[in-house]
């Protein structure tokens, strides 16, 4: 089944298990229930899925023992040991069924060919062989690697071919029906892990610092090199569905790539530096194994079972209840608060993107219908002390549309003392570049000329202005004169009066 990125997050505990030396070699069964093989020092346990011990032990081993693989059928286990034999073992017995002598060196890389009566191994005598598992001999030895051979692999598609990577920095392609190599690939360093995709056209070495990805159908050809690893890249493992890479190595990680564009998805991080990995068939089961000795097995959480069973929905009744409801006189009454949604702009704000804000006011919809946003956002950024930044680094279709807007709305009053700044800050960042544009140019003329019909505008004003004041000041005295005219008259007349009487 495809597996994501997300879901390789492993949500159970994992489960630490200590082995008596580092573990070289993980292999699960593939057929259920999915036992895995974990070969390390001079010994191969098989652990159920979800077993802390040992549900079977091979020991027949003098010293260490390398690379332990079931068979496709699950019932065979075949593995190379430091005293240069291959031993073969049915699942369900104990002592080996076959030994196969002829190595002169450990052999650490041992598997079946895909028609399952033939395994091939490599060893540190440099050399790769082909096994009959029948007569427990020979078929040909090929010799063309100049140092150990660490890792192979076999194809799943054709039963003739098999692959080698060596400590010479090559990996070979073999056909069991030629006397010699058909393909040679320099990965450029010691090779610790080669890999073929289930479609036999891909192939992935690890050695060093580098994983890689060759083309076989295109005769070796470089696809892709990943350097994603701090150390040696010492283990390759891919996922049931082929769309996850994974990738072990010395530096304590595990990565994830994805196989469509070999970027890393995800990465785990262990407590000491890894030599082996494996991912159960079904992609439950993530086992690394480490220098220290210790097997670390993970589980993803399973998954909970979703109700087949549809949900009643409610009926139109249940929609409409309470629609008509009016409130009495004694009923409190809560609002539902709504919920405030911040504009394009105001988001800028809030994270700082003071250019960006600016851009997203200058945008025709705000500019032309609501310039009073506009010209407040500059003030913001000016309050902020961010405005010069903003206006700064902009093209001349950036700084064309501002020196429209600011023409434009510079004579409105309620906008005169925020744009007035804005043009001085425009007039000064880009002083240099005048006469290097000539729209730029242009819009500085019209914003100047703005300007100056604007004061033109102000002066005759103050004129005028002027003007009604000595006009104002004038009746105002006249009618000061009068009443006081009046007021002598009426106190005249009342004088009289007295003497009078």
């Amino acid at each position: 089944m495809p597996i994501c990125a997300c879901k390789l997050f492993l949500r159970k505990t994992p489960v630490q298990i200590k082995e008596f030396g580092a573990v070289n070699k993980i292999d699960f069964s593939p057929v259920p229930p999915y036992n895995y093989a974990v070969t390390a020092s001079s010994r191969i346990h098989i652990y159920g899925r979800y077993s802390q011990e040992p549900i079977k032990t091979f020991s027949r081993f003098k010293d260490s023992a390398y690379c332990a693989t079931y068979r496709d059928d699950g019932n065979l286990l075949v593995a190379g040991s430091e005293e240069g034999s291959i031993r073969l073992f049915d699942i369900s017995g104990k002592a080996p069924l076959r030994q196969f002598d002829g190595h002169t060196k450990a052999v650490h890389v041992v598997g079946f060919l895909s028609d399952k009566y033939r395994i091939f191994s490599g060893g540190d005598d440099y050399s790769s062989n082909l096994w009959d598992i029948p007569s427990a001999t020979e078929i040909v030895s090929y010799s063309e690697h100049t140092d150990y051979v660490r890792c192979g692999c076999a194809s799943k598609l054709n039963e003739d071919v098999f692959i080698t990577g060596s400590y010479d920095h090559t990996v070979k392609l073999f056909d069991a029906r030629t006397k010699s190599s058909v393909m040679t690939i320099d990965h450029g360093q010691p090779v610790e892990s080669v890999l073929l995709f289930p479609s036999g056209g891909l192939l992935v070495s690890a050695g060093g610092r580098y994983v890689k990805v060759w083309d076989v159908l295109k005769g070796g050809q470089l696809l892709v090199s990943l350097k994603n690893h701090h150390k040696t890249v010492t283990c390759l493992c891919l996922n049931s569905s082929g769309q996850r890479l994974l990738s072990g190595s010395l530096d304590r990680h595990v990565k994830i790539y994805s196989t469509t564009s070999y970027k890393v998805v995800h990465s785990f991080n262990y407590a000491t530096s890894i030599l082996s990995l494996a991912l159960s068939p079904e992609d439950e089961t993530i086992v690394v194994g480490m220098t220290n000795g210790v097997l670390n097995v993970k589980h993803r959480k399973p998954e909970e079972r979703k109700e087949n069973s549809r949900k009643r929905q409610p009926t139109y009744r249940t929609y409409m209840k309470g629609r008509t409801y009016m409130p009495k006189q004694e009923d409190f009454c809560v609002s539902k608060p709504v919920k405030r949604v911040l504009r394009k702009y105001d988001k800028l704000l809030k994270s700082f993107q003071s250019s960006k804000a600016l851009d997203a006011v200058l945008d025709p919809s705000i500019r032309l219908y609501t310039p009073e946003v506009t010209v407040a956002v500059m003030q913001e950024l000016h309050r902020r002390g961010t405005l010069r930044s903003a206006l700064a680094g902009r093209d001349e279709k950036q700084i064309n549309l501002l020196l429209t807007f600011v023409a434009r709305r510079v004579i409105e009053p309620r906008f005169t003392s925020v744009l007035v700044t804005v043009a001085d800050m425009i007039t000064d960042i880009y002083q240099p570049v005048v006469g290097q544009s000539a729209i730029v140019d242009r819009q500085f003329l019209k914003l100047q000329e703005a300007i100056g019909k604007e004061i033109d505008y102000q002066e005759d004003l103050l004129e005028v202005l002027g003007m009604m004041d000595t006009l104002f000041a004038t009746f105002t005295k006249k009618k000061a004169t009068y009443l006081e005219e009046n007021k002598s008259n009426s106190l005249t007349e009342a004088t009289e009066k007295n003497v009078n009487n």
